[in-house]
């Protein structure tokens, strides 16, 4: 597939990428018909955001059409068409109980890095470096 991957400052590629891979029961998978370049987006391209590696792959606003979902994956079927917020959530957690879904704790991998730069962690973002998960 192709994606658009961060090489440094200033440096973004339209690259082949290989196809994304179902890695939990309660994935999916979309193929992009639409996006859009967010705000937050020329933090990574401007080199201000810590924590992004040669490759990776940006971008966080989209639209499109599931093409695969996991085992576990009641909610969507192939073929819905979806819209794909920014944040990542687990939908089980304290804050995702309540409906906080930017609060999860449970999709950022890497809480301990952000929490010593900001004081606490937010959920994993998709295409938004390694601090917040580096989906």
């Amino acid at each position: 597939m192709k994606a658009l991957t961060w090489h440094g400052k200033h440096d973004i590629r339209c690259e082949s990428v290989p196809d994304p891979k179902i890695q939990d029961g309660r994935d999916a998978i979309i193929k992009v018909t639409a996006c859009a370049i967010c705000g937050s987006d020329l933090h990574l391209y401007d080199g201000v955001m810590p924590d992004m590696h040669s490759g990776d792959i940006m971008g966080h606003e989209t639209m499109g059409e599931v093409v695969e979902v996991g085992t576990h994956n009641a909610k969507l079927k192939v073929g819905d068409r979806v819209v794909v917020p920014f944040t990542i959530s687990c939908g089980e957690c304290f804050f995702c109980r309540r409906g906080f879904y930017s609060g999860c704790e449970r999709s950022n991998p890497d809480r301990s890095k952000v929490t010593k730069l900001w004081g606490n962690s937010p959920a994993g973002l998709f295409g938004y470096s390694h601090l917040l998960g580096g989906y």
